[in-house]
């Protein structure tokens, strides 16, 4: 392709500096009818940039969330795979940590000679961090902004019993649905729930898990959970299953949740991520007071990798998706839970399950793309989208981990659990 502008001459340029050693293809798809490509052969992935300035609104200045509202306000666009498109921007971001001074500036002066054009930006969509301060009000503001969008947009890329957090795949194929409920069942199965016992959930969701658990394994449940829209949705759920006489639904933040000693199993499912470093332990004493001695505790969370920063891409999902999110390494979530008294008996690594978790939550919200844009719009759509593709990529290498802790608060030494794990399996 020729270049018919300056520009474009100059976008071009850019892009092959940053695919430099890229080991697969993609096209490029200027504003003025060109295309571009660093090599021959399939392209996976079509980056379309919308207009002259498109580029440098995507890497200049390359901070940790300007990409990222560069593709939801519409820069640029993508089209076909998109996990293609996350595996080339980490080669960019791998490239650049190894680029000398000299590189770095001669792409930063392209960059600039390009129109310092962006589109419009709705900062309506923008979360609104908080700095870590998990105080009841901030907690309740960044639960509220997250988890009480329609559930019914939920619905277009969840499981049938929306659940918003790691499945548990015997095969890399297997349906979302199946593999969703296996988790539930895990989940019991791991706390060894028996009829007539008492279990809370913390951080409940729309109820899938303590529905479940009352028909499955004959408990009274409780769910506690900090989200209105979700609470709401809970209600009729459990009516709509039939658990009415088994299953309550708790509107609170944690800390006020009184109930001491009541209950014989607890868990928590993709909650972690929200309680913050400083209020983990705060959280874990909670938990082990309501709790009776011989009680069982499941702590099912995304985990960072110990003695590594957050990934550049995280900023932007802590903006837009989860402000106030926070993530721990499981050695903190371990000793957390040891200060609280209890007694770690079981620690395992899901992340794996993420990733396929993950792929099949934006495949099926891409598929039903129009009917999300009726729901929640273009914007929020984008939004999920590219969080979630940009997150498979921490799962895939390790850098998050999806880590299930098995506690118990002991009875006088007695920790109430069989020698082996073999009942888990069986």
């Amino acid at each position: 392709m020729a270049p018919a502008d300056p520009a474009a001459a100059t976008t071009v340029g850019v892009l092959a500096a940053l695919t430099d050693g890229y080991p697969a293809n993609f096209a490029a798809r200027l504003w003025n009818g060109g295309t571009w490509q660093p090599s021959t052969g399939p392209t996976p992935f079509t980056v379309v940039l919308k207009h002259p300035g498109a580029v440098r609104a995507m890497f200049w200045p390359f901070d940790r969330v300007g990409l990222g509202e560069a593709y939801i306000f519409d820069d640029f666009d993508i089209d076909g795979d998109i996990f293609a498109f996350t595996g080339w921007l980490r080669h960019i971001v791998r490239m650049a940590e190894g680029r000398s001074l000299w590189a770095k500036l001669r792409l930063l002066r392209a960059l600039r000679r390009l129109p310092n054009r962006k589109n419009p930006r709705d900062a309506s969509k923008a979360g609104r961090p908080t700095e870590g301060d998990h105080s009841t009000a901030k907690d309740r503001e960044a639960i509220s902004y997250t988890y009480d969008l329609p559930g019914e947009f939920y619905r277009l890329f969840l499981d049938k019993n929306l659940q918003y957090t790691c499945g548990y795949f015997a095969s890399a194929d297997e349906h979302q649905d199946i593999a969703q409920e296996r988790k539930l069942d895990y989940v019991c199965r791991k706390l060894r729930l028996k009829p007539g016992e008492k279990y809370v959930d913390f951080g409940c969701g729309w109820g899938g898990l303590v529905i479940h658990a009352a028909k499955h394994y004959g408990v009274h449940a409780t769910g506690v959970t900090l989200a209105g829209e979700q609470a709401k949705w809970c209600e009729r759920a459990v009516d709509e299953a039939g658990v009415r006489d088994r299953v309550k639904i708790v509107y609170a933040d944690y800390r006020d949740f009184r109930a001491p000693g009541e209950y014989d199993k607890a868990s928590s499912v993709g909650m972690g991520e929200h309680i913050g470093v400083k209020n983990l332990p705060v959280f874990f004493a909670k938990v082990f007071e309501c709790l009776r001695p011989g009680g069982a505790y499941l702590h099912h969370s995304i985990t960072l990798r110990p003695l590594t920063p957050y990934p550049r891409w995280t900023a932007f999902a802590r903006k837009y998706v989860f402000p106030n999110g926070e993530l721990q390494t499981v050695l903190r979530v371990q000793e957390s839970a040891a200060l609280a008294g209890f007694e770690i008996r079981d620690v395992e690594n899901l992340r794996e399950h993420y990733v396929l978790t993950l792929e099949n939550w934006v495949r099926k919200l891409e598929a039903n793309r129009e009917a999300v844009l009726k729901v929640v719009g273009e914007v929020t759509y984008r939004i999920f989208r590219i969080y979630m593709a940009g997150a498979t990529l921490g799962f895939r290498y390790g850098t998050y981990g999806l880590n299930q802790v098995l506690a118990s608060k002991p009875a006088d030494g007695a920790a109430g659990m069989p020698l082996t794990r073999a009942d888990w399996y069986n």
